[in-house]
């Protein structure tokens, strides 16, 4: 029978713990800019996926249709190795003189999970009576005005849980950061055990941190939905 020796001080307490804290903090960061970024460019194209101009329905069909079915890791490696091939040189020079992998890992997480919100967002359209644009358009209102004022707000409020569900996902999906240098939590997790051969203590202290900020972004979400939304309503 293996007799492996528990040792928690490895993660609460020196070094090692300071390393987790960091890849936390950077967990928490990429996460809020991607899904700041993600749910903002998500309702721009789901806008766009309803429009009735016909080019820029297919423009926005091609992008869900080409990010919802590409896996993500590959998007990462795509804008890591790839965009400097694609931005403008300018562009690629200000990401290599900041801190070009935490910016990769954004763009990737942002354009990845905005696909699906987009979706989201648009079933919770689709769900709202046609008689509310029909109204708002005979009141004056433009077609964007409409969306803006009367229709967007009703699906945002009916597309909270998908919603949540989606933020959870681009927190988890994170960790796959790791794979182009992001010091976020799972790589200084991988650190820890690489440095003391504790991958129990690492990985059970990164899975809690996991569990504890989807209960957070599940509360904050929720929390948004009841005091402004229905308030709102």
């Amino acid at each position: 029978m293996l007799k492996y020796e528990f040792d928690w001080s490895v993660v609460t307490s020196g070094q090692y713990y300071d390393w987790l804290v960091s890849g936390v903090y950077l967990t928490i960061q990429l996460s809020a800019v991607s899904i700041v970024l993600a749910f903002v460019l998500g309702l721009l194209i789901a806008v766009m996926r309803m429009s009735s101009v016909k080019p820029v329905k297919w423009l926005a069909l091609g992008y869900l249709e080409f990010f919802r079915n590409t896996p993500l890791l590959v998007q990462i490696f795509f804008w890591y190795f790839g965009s400097y091939k694609i931005l403008p040189e300018s562009v690629n020079e200000w990401l290599n003189s900041t801190n070009f992998e935490f910016a990769a890992a954004v763009i990737a997480l942002t354009i990845y999970t905005s696909a699906f919100i987009a979706e989201d967002i648009r079933s919770g359209v689709m769900s709202i009576p046609k008689e509310q644009m029909e109204a708002s358009r005979s009141a004056g209102f433009s077609y964007l005005r409409s969306m803006q004022y009367i229709i967007l707000p009703q699906a945002v409020r009916i597309t909270i849980p998908p919603l949540i569900g989606q933020f959870l996902n681009l927190t988890k999906n994170s960790s796959l950061a790791m794979t182009i240098g992001v010091a976020e939590l799972t790589y200084q997790a991988r650190q820890v055990e690489a440095y003391t051969f504790k991958g129990f203590e690492a990985f059970t202290a990164a899975t809690l941190v996991y569990v504890a900020l989807s209960f957070i972004i599940t509360a904050l979400v929720t929390l948004y939905s009841r005091k402004v939304l229905h308030r709102a309503g």
